[in-house]
């Protein structure tokens, strides 16, 4: 007999969501469902779920959750699955809810700079319809080109931008959301101000699918920029003098709108994949872009420019070419997809820290690539400290992953020794539970997990993440 044959628990399951739900709605082929069962987090665990369901608005996202509540079914809500911790992978017997479907742009309102969107609506896709109405949405993950502005708001997604004008949470005002009994709440508001009870869109914002599932987003807007940014490029040869680097344009009250760190093994795999024509000798690359209006934009490009000549750049010029900036941005951006290319597996950290410990942090991830004999790969949102280390290991290689894995552990270790955090932007999702838990300790955990048992007392919503 099938998990699917009459009177099993699945049975049961697919007949409740059939009352309310048209069948184009609900996968059930094991082949197609196998596309939805994880995230690109390397090596984190995933179960097989009963039945994928892809709803095209609120009403059929609360009979989903209903049916779940009532049958002790667990719901993993889905995005466009660009996630690197694991966030949105399927447990075992349970609805997987893709919100693919729900991708309308309900309102670009331009008198009060804001807009409401569906969760699946593609981050770059809101980006470019607002930017018609002469506004701007900044929150710019990498993945902004495929990511869904649901799972920007699971993860508390940053980007390049964020340094200067802040992350997903900043640009929240409210959300519509379906609770784990099915009901329908709104929180938040569309006013400037409002401090009207608890912050329940600060809490919902991060939470990863584990308090509620999204139907709508109100998001913040700000003016078009129109000016053209300044770019200072630097080459350097060691990790620490970059980040040297960087601690000195912060210590100078310096604030670019964009500040990336690219190290040699990212460099080289651009150039094989792109043939980019970056140079490949140089340990790191740092890109700092100023947006400021001029001649101010001039001032502080010429100020960063002095901080990368002090830290002992082999090479730093101001860029006068927005074709040639532009294209070093887009190697920032193409680092993560050029690493894959190379047929390897790839573990990706996250990790925070105060900026004037960047270079401290840079320089033991370079010896804990050594002391673990793992190729490590840095990209770096540098002028906030939140570095991703990518850990590259051949497929099929049992010691190396697990040299591998002793690696990531150590870079969590090393980044809450200096006072960092466990993640900056990922989540932490199943990958990063343990080192949150050495994060947050035993009294902080205990608040979160009353939290969740408060507005999710079954324990249905994303079960296992965040908190285990």
């Amino acid at each position: 007999m099938t998990a699917a044959a009459h009177g099993s628990p699945t049975a049961e399951l697919l007949a409740a969501l059939a009352v309310d739900l048209p069948p184009d709605r609900l996968l059930t082929d094991a082949s197609v469902m196998a596309s939805y069962v994880h995230d690109e987090a390397e090596w984190a665990e995933h179960g097989t779920p009963a039945v994928v369901v892809r709803p095209q608005s609120t009403a059929e996202v609360a009979a989903v959750v209903r049916v779940c509540a009532r049958l002790g079914v667990p719901v993993v809500t889905r995005g466009a699955g660009t996630g690197l911790s694991g966030g949105a992978n399927a447990v075992e017997g349970c609805v997987v809810l893709s919100t693919e479907r729900m991708r309308e742009i309900v309102e670009i309102n331009s008198a009060e700079r804001l807009a409401v969107v569906q969760p699946g609506v593609v981050n770059d896709h809101l980006r470019a319809a607002v930017a018609e109405h002469g506004l701007w949405y900044p929150p710019d993950p990498a993945s902004a080109p495929w990511s869904t502005i649901g799972g920007n708001v699971a993860t508390n997604a940053g980007g390049l931008c964020c340094v200067k004008y802040g992350v997903t949470r900043d640009y929240v005002l409210a959300l519509e959301v379906v609770t784990a009994d099915g009901e329908v709440v709104r929180i938040g508001r569309r006013t400037a101000k409002g401090v009207a009870g608890y912050d329940m869109v600060g809490l919902l914002v991060g939470s990863e699918g584990t308090l509620g599932v999204v139907t709508e987003v109100t998001v913040r807007l700000r003016p078009l920029r129109t000016t053209a940014p300044r770019t200072v490029v630097g080459f350097f040869d060691t990790l620490a003098a970059a980040g040297d680097a960087v601690s000195r344009v912060t210590a100078r009250g310096l604030q670019p709108a964009a500040f990336e760190l690219i190290d040699r093994v990212c460099l080289h795999a651009v150039n094989a994949w792109k043939h980019a024509g970056l140079p490949e000798d140089a340990a790191a690359l740092l890109l700092a872009q100023t947006d400021l209006p001029e001649p101010a934009a001039l001032q502080e490009a010429e100020a960063i420019l002095e901080e990368f000549t002090a830290a002992g750049a082999r090479e730093a010029v101001l860029s006068t070419d927005p074709v040639e900036a532009e294209a070093l941005f887009d190697a920032r951006r193409l680092a993560y997809p050029a690493l894959e290319q190379r047929g390897e597996a790839m573990l990706t950290e996250d990790v925070c820290l105060p900026r004037g410990l960047l270079a401290e942090m840079l320089g033991r991830i370079e010896r804990i690539a050594v002391e673990h004999d793992v190729v490590i790969a840095t990209v770096a949102h540098a002028g906030d400290g939140n570095l991703h280390p990518l850990m590259l290991t051949p497929h099929g290689d049992e010691a190396a992953k697990a040299r591998t894995r002793a690696a990531f552990d150590a870079i969590i270790d090393s980044a809450l020794e200096l006072g960092g955090t466990v993640t900056g932007e990922h989540g932490v999702g199943l990958l990063k539970r343990d080192g949150m838990r050495r994060e947050l300790g035993p009294g902080v955990l205990a608040m979160q997990r009353a939290i969740k048992a408060a507005l999710d007392p079954r324990d249905i919503l994303n079960p296992g993440k965040v908190l285990g």
